[in-house]
């Protein structure tokens, strides 16, 4: 994948190598992190658009998908959320998903080809309540790993409610890696109401644009 510094887009020569290609992520999920956080300069590896799903379900292909979940007054957890990615989970496993890594090789989809992120322990605990056995965490813990399937779910109901400020929930750093956890899906669980973020500062303008340049992009499922 690529290195990057902050929230700063492509690093500077003095600062080190900035790589042109990822051999993880789907052309479809590369043209939003390309655009958003490396000046479009970062491609997929060709072989990376073999990837893909075939399912009987709503969700299937690449790319991004978001799912609307509407509630309010949630900062750091969601009931609702959760359960949405409780949703989410089961009718993935529930419809005979299969998926092709990037070598042409199909397996059917298990559990273990999904990760859960969260900005937020208080909402991994309750994602982890509903789904015994799934990878969930935080950001963080999953920096540096891949799956097939990522889902994002940011359990704040609106940029005003964000326990640690806008800058936290909408950093650019965390929902890049988020996003590029996945090699041909990310799922993005939220309200829409993130994405109607009243900006302060110019230097909150690019953090709601990223979210809602996804939103642009993705394709809305509901479930």
């Amino acid at each position: 994948m690529t290195i990057f510094c902050g929230n700063r887009r492509p690093i500077s020569p003095e600062q080190g190598l900035f790589l042109e290609k990822t051999w993880r992520l789907h052309p479809d999920i590369t043209a939003f992190n390309s655009e958003l956080f490396y000046e479009d300069k970062l491609g997929s590896e060709n072989a990376c658009a073999v990837q893909g799903t075939a399912s009987a379900g709503p969700l299937k292909g690449a790319g991004l998908r978001y799912v609307p979940v509407r509630h309010s007054g949630n900062q750091s957890r969601s009931i609702e959320e959760a359960d949405a990615v409780g949703r989410i989970v089961e009718t993935l496993l529930g419809s005979q998903m299969h998926w092709t890594d990037r070598k042409g090789v199909s397996r059917p989809l298990t559990l273990e080809d999904i990760i859960i992120i969260a900005p937020y322990n208080a909402h991994v605990f309750e994602v982890q309540k509903r789904i015994p056995g799934a990878h969930v965490g935080t950001v963080d813990k999953f920096q540096g790993q891949e799956a097939p399937i990522a889902i994002y779910s940011t359990a704040t109901s609106s940029y005003a409610d964000a326990p640690r400020g806008m800058e936290f929930l909408y950093s650019s750093n965390r929902l890049n890696v988020a996003i590029s956890r996945a090699k041909y899906m990310a799922i993005l669980v939220a309200s829409p109401e993130l994405f109607e973020a009243e900006c302060k500062t110019p230097r909150q303008m690019p953090l709601a644009n990223a979210f809602c340049r996804y939103f642009e992009m993705a394709e809305v499922v509901e479930l």
